[in-house]
């Protein structure tokens, strides 16, 4: 079976230039025992000042850099013990949009963060989602209502594939989940337009 990403057989390149086109944003970020600027330069070498915070700017990091005492060389400590959830999730974007890969994967990105941390890690991937392959793994809907393929797993298979819309129509999970997540809070948006 050939696995091709862009017309290329992955059996036919390096292991090393196929990892430098994919990044990843896990559920729980690893940030190391540096300052925030080498974290968010972590894996791309010659990053200047201006780079890494035009990333965390895109990431709705910046202010929140910014009001620590020494800004961008604030040091994190070890797995980034002295930052938020939600603070050491948008550094991990940063560090993704900085590496800037064709081909990202998220992995749960907004799970653990509270409703207005959530909305800002939402507009960061939408930044870094922007041009590129993404695939997203997730429990909230509201991190894949825009995807152009949704597919649904239960117990390790897939038992729906579809946009939103289309797996709405189907029933099923998703419709059952998105009962529960989402259906209200919609309808009682749809109220609210004039």
């Amino acid at each position: 079976m050939q696995c091709c990403i862009d017309g290329v057989d992955v059996r036919t390149v390096t292991l090393q230039s196929l990892r430098r086109h994919i990044g990843v944003v896990l559920q729980n970020p690893f940030l190391f025992s540096a300052t925030i600027a080498e974290n968010i330069a972590y894996g791309v070498t010659d990053a200047d000042q201006a780079a890494i915070e035009a990333a965390a700017g895109a990431a709705n990091a910046h202010d929140f850099i910014l009001r620590f005492p020494h800004g961008y060389a604030t040091h994190v400590g070890e797995r980034g013990v002295t930052l938020s959830g939600g603070q050491r999730q948008r550094i991990a974007i940063a560090r993704a949009l900085l590496y800037n890969p064709r081909i990202l994967i998220l992995d749960d990105s907004t799970s653990s963060v509270d409703t207005e941390t959530e909305h800002l890690i939402q507009q960061a991937l939408a930044n870094l989602m922007r041009n590129r392959t993404t695939f997203i793994i997730a429990q909230r809907l509201l991190t894949l209502k825009n995807a152009d393929l949704i597919l649904v797993l239960e117990y390790g298979r897939i038992i729906q594939r579809g946009t939103h819309k289309e797996l709405l129509t189907q029933g099923g999970l998703y419709r059952q989940i998105y009962d529960m997540q989402l259906r209200d809070q919609e309808a009682y948006l749809e109220g609210a337009r004039p």
